[in-house]
């Protein structure tokens, strides 16, 4: 079952390249995916009668007992037929209904052939949560097919309705299967539907929400509007989804689950009452139709509440003519849908009244037509037929008082409205009769091709397009007429129910109460079709108050004003309130927990030595000055000297790689701080205090409390042994390593830190999207393209063109000897000649080009031996990142540029990379992904070495943080500089496709490397 659900998914993503190269001709190819579903199906025909059905069972998440468990049963393998069977007639249909020159085909029959594979998932899922993915697969699928024709209005909005409506149930599907797994203790559906648990308050209600499910995705009443809606979508999907697969999910949902919990009262009171109502209201609006999908559709939410009263009722004759019925429908709608396409490319139109004498000039098409119609109003010797006969015997049977009169009644009176429904579709579809130009009626869809005045001519369709559903009506002839085979194919699952007797399958019962029935039930449908017209006019008098589809978008309008008027109230453009609501409601719950809690306190010592005293009074006291700051540099440096504090914290509780990355951030984070506070006022608000400043202080204190509350209860109130408690073990014999941190990070909880670097990753990329105004990862800035280049502000040469003279520059500099002496080799900086004079300093660069190599080789040590000491990935990138950081702050961004002329999503893209390919890498080895191999070689000259494969796992870390690094340090820094620059000179003042020298005294911007205006702010 995995390897057919293989096939589909490949098929799917092939589809768009196949369409493109064979047109659509492709979809005869695509046909094959579901075709060997059901010719799977018949091989297995035997096995699953005798009760041997195979059963497929893979482990996918073991931690939280999730299997991908499959099973092929009686009803199962009804199903698999019919989504195989029926997707691979549609999908060859295909490939004569859309035109050579059709846009999406390849999108369209990718998404076709997917739906195909999680249709086939949901009927043999045996795990209720694997059978909610693939349900909520077929609701986002059926989304893509029913919309389409995403110009069209009508298109999305159908499709809109219909993904809002099944998700609803979807949802409502899922808490049910959560409250029965857990009622349970399992979440296989055939244990949990074998052995039912005790009934509850909690099971009834988890009854109820899959009783949910099923109704949206069937279109039972209230939620009947959104298939007739759908038929916005072209016909092969109307002819699949909206007759022979995703409406009969539903179907299948009760089906499955009606042998165990179909003797509940909740159970029974929604399937009466949906059902029949359904059932009725369906036939009813079929009658008034003109368009005939529309017949079809409101049809097939008849059916679909007939379908679901048979199978969900209880009993078992009742399931077996359920099922019958249920294969019969899928063959003669689909039939019927494709008929409808047929007439609708022949003749341009749909509409009953404007089409005559179809049937003469397409008697094929006609013929096909008129043996579906006669399988779905239930003439012998069709399918339809046998199955209606068996489901009026089950009912006449059922007993339980006035409630089996009362769906007797109903599926009476439902098939009458099925007969004239039936008669009037194909007399109007294909007789020959005078035509009505008359108008649309108010609340009709003109959906697919439009409807044109009246067809000038009748085209004679392919041959291709007219075969599928000619096969699929005379299949319900031909099943038919072996009542006896069919009856021993369905009775396995009909026996899975506990009440009543066996049901049969026949053609001829004798005369019976039954054979009276139906020929009422003939009698008057065809009495309804013979009166039609008074029939129609009754309709339109009879006022039946507002439709469900008008309140369903009057409602969704409601909705939406109500979602504006909240968001107007609550997201008011205030961060302070923002923060303020949240900490509340975080101090009110936890807060409140941690007081109304009758443990006893728990016992603490205040330090351990007095340095934690000095260092804790540090952090607070650095933290209130912060808050109390009205210069945004100040309140920056007083952040820094807090994490600073928490830094000294950490390592004197014996954490020194803690310390060393709080250290390493804590710098990084300030130099960041500094470059975005260059394009911010110095101060944070000329205002004064307001009074509202004393809230915010009581917010702030009750958070502190709640915190340092939890710290101390925490701890204390673990029940568990902690997840950590055998990692110092588990580091050395398994990840090679001493240092517990980094072993941590690299192998032990890997997946956390790929999760982390991605962030990362996204971070950046979200930090340089928002800084950059031209093209991200445009030329590097090096220092040679500076000094060659020209260039003009306000049409006067550069004025630090001159400054870079050596006559011009102060005697005695080292860059004046360097420039005199035509070298470079005696440069402290490469772009050191870019800067202006006075915003030089020869200590600082003296000092960055002493310590810079000696920092990069610093932070390999930190990589390297990372496994074992203190250091690693992430803090050996911190180290790296700032010496990137000292090289711009000495020489501004063209000397980043000479420190790293790399791109930083080159260092980004290729540390993630590495990092998830050594996890795969993993998976080729025999083992688990990001699983780490130690290896021990001798060398010659080296000797020993001990290497550990997660090593490369945290080189992809540290390229990582220094692609990160990179990025903010050219994007906050470099690009901010630029843009400062154009912004003094004129948006025209250059070519922005090369790079810009920095600017000397008379730019007025400030930062690393340009001088002030003076008189300026910095």
């Amino acid at each position: 079952m995995l390897t057919l659900l293989a096939v589909h998914l490949a098929a799917a993503l092939a589809a768009p390249a196949l369409v493109g190269r064979l047109g659509r001709k492709a979809f005869a190819v695509l046909a094959l995916a579901p075709a060997s579903v059901a010719v799977w199906a018949l091989t297995l025909t035997g096995d699953v009668m005798a009760g041997r059905g195979p059963v497929q069972v893979v482990q996918w998440i073991p931690a939280l007992g999730l299997d991908l468990s499959f099973r092929l049963d009686t009803l199962s393998w009804l199903m698999a037929l019919l989504v195989g069977g029926i997707g691979a007639l549609v999908l060859v249909y295909c490939s004569a209904y859309f035109s050579a020159s059709a846009r999406g085909m390849g999108r369209f029959a990718g998404v076709l052939v997917a739906f195909a594979g999680a249709m086939f998932g949901l009927v043999t899922a045996d795990d209720m949560l694997l059978l909610y993915v693939f349900w909520e697969l077929t609701t986002v699928l059926s989304y893509l097919l029913i919309g389409h024709y995403n110009e069209r209005k009508a298109s999305r909005r159908a499709a809109m309705q219909a993904i809002v409506i099944t998700t609803a149930g979807g949802l409502s599907m899922l808490v049910g299967i959560v409250l029965l797994g857990e009622a349970a203790g399992t979440y296989r559906i055939s244990e949990v539907v074998a052995s039912p648990p005790p009934t509850t308050t909690a099971v009834t209600v988890a009854v109820v929400c899959l009783l949910v499910g099923a109704v949206s995705k069937s279109a039972l009443i209230p939620f009947h509007f959104w298939l007739p809606a759908a038929m916005a979508a072209p016909t092969p999907v109307s002819a699949y989804l909206h007759a022979a697969a995703m409406v009969k999910a539903g179907v299948y949902l009760v089906a499955r689950f009606a042998p165990g919990y179909s003797e509940l009262t909740a159970w029974q009171v929604v399937v009466v009452v949906l059902g029949c109502g359904t059932l009725l209201l369906g036939g009813y609006r079929a009658l008034r139709q003109h368009d005939l999908k529309l017949i079809l559709a409101f049809g097939t939410v008849s059916q679909l509440g007939l379908i679901i009263l048979l199978v969900g009722i209880g009993t078992r004759a009742t399931a077996l003519a359920g099922l019958a019925m249920l294969g019969a429908h899928a063959m003669f709608k689909a039939a019927l849908f494709l008929v409808v396409g047929v007439v609708d490319a022949a003749t341009g139109t749909r509409d009953l009244r404007r089409l005559s004498g179809v049937g003469r000039a397409l008697p094929v098409t006609a013929t096909a037509a008129a043996l579906a119609t006669a399988s779905m109003i239930g003439l012998p010797p069709f399918a339809g037929y046998v199955a209606k006969e068996a489901a009026l015997e089950s009912i006449g049977h059922l007993g339980r008082g006035w409630v089996g009169g009362v769906v007797l009644a109903a599926v009476a009176v439902g098939s009458m409205l099925t007969v004239a429904y039936g008669l009037r579709l194909w007399w109007g579809a294909f007789a020959t009769k005078p035509v009505i130009h008359a108008a649309d009626e108010p609340g009709e869809v003109a959906v697919d091709r439009g409807v044109p005045a009246r067809p000038a001519s009748i085209t004679k369709p392919s041959p291709v397009l007219v075969a599928p559903a000619l096969v699929l009506a005379v299949l319900g002839l031909a099943v038919a007429l072996l009542p006896g085979f069919g009856q021993d194919l369905l009775e396995p699952y009909a026996a899975t129910y506990p009440v009543g007797e066996p049901g049969h399958l026949a053609l001829w019962a004798g005369l019976t109460p039954t054979l009276l029935i139906t020929l009422l039930v003939l009698g008057v449908g065809a009495l309804l079709f013979v009166v039609r017209a008074p029939v129609e006019r009754f309709q339109e008098e009879l006022s039946t108050g507002p439709e469900a589809d008008r309140v369903y978008r009057r409602m969704m309008r409601k909705l939406d004003d109500l979602a504006a008027d909240v968001t107007a109230l609550t997201q008011r453009g205030s961060l302070p309130v923002y923060l303020g609501v949240i900490l509340v409601v975080f101090v009110v719950a936890v807060g409140g927990v941690l007081i109304a809690s009758t443990e006893p306190s728990a016992t603490f010592a205040a330090w351990d030595t007095p340095a934690q005293a000095f260092l804790g009074a540090l952090v607070v006291v650095s933290a209130v000055l912060a808050a109390r700051a009205r210069r945004r540099l100040k309140a920056v440096i007083l952040l820094g000297v807090s994490g600073y504090g928490v830094a000294g914290l950490f390592l004197l509780h014996g954490a020194p790689d803690l310390a060393l990355t709080q250290v390493l951030t804590e710098t990084i984070t300030l130099v960041v701080f500094v470059l975005v506070l260059r394009r911010l006022p110095p101060y944070f608000s000329d205002r004064p205090f307001a009074p509202s400043r004393w809230v915010r202080l009581g917010v702030g204190l009750a958070v502190g409390l709640t915190v340092a509350g939890l710290a101390v209860v925490v701890p204390g109130a673990r029940m568990h042994v902690p997840v950590s408690a055998h990692f110092a073990e588990e580091a050395v014999e398994f990840g090679g390593g001493k240092n517990i941190v980094n072993v941590t990070l690299v192998d032990i909880r890997a997946w956390d830190t790929m999760g982390e670097i991605s962030v990362l990753l996204v971070a950046a990329t979200g930090v340089a999207s928002l800084v950059f105004l031209r093209r991200r990862g445009g030329a590097i800035y090096r220092a040679q393209d500076a000094t060659e280049s020209r260039h003009v502000w306000g049409g006067t040469p550069d004025p630090m063109a001159a400054l870079r003279t050596p006559a011009n520059l102060p005697p005695g500099t080292v860059a004046a000897r360097a420039q005199g002496m035509g070298s470079r080799s005696r440069e402290w900086l490469r772009a050191g000649r870019t800067l202006a004079p006075q915003r030089r300093s020869v200590i600082f660069e003296v000092t960055v080009r002493l310590l810079f190599h000696t920092m990069i080789m610093y932070s390999l040590f930190l990589l390297f031996s990372g496994h074992n000491s203190p250091g690693g990935g992430f803090a050996a990138g911190l180290v790296t990142g700032t010496a990137l950081v000292v090289r711009y702050l000495a020489g501004g961004r063209y000397e980043l540029g000479e420190a790293a002329p790399v791109q930083p999503g080159l260092l980004l893209g290729s540390g993630l990379f590495l990092s998830a390919g050594v996890g795969i890498v993993a998976l080729f080895a025999g083992g688990s992904v990001l699983q780490s191999w130690i290896i021990d070689l001798h060398l010659p000259v080296l000797g020993d070495v001990h290497l550990v494969t997660s090593l490369f796992f945290d080189v992809g870390v540290y390229l990582v943080v220094i692609g990160l690094v990179l990025d903010i340090l050219r994007s906050l820094g470099a690009e901010i500089d630029q843009q400062a620059e154009q912004g003094e000179r004129g948006p025209d003042a250059y070519d922005d496709t090369r790079p810009v020298p920095a600017q000397g005294p008379a730019d007025g911007a400030s930062g690393p490397g340009r001088g002030r205006r003076s008189g300026g702010r910095p």
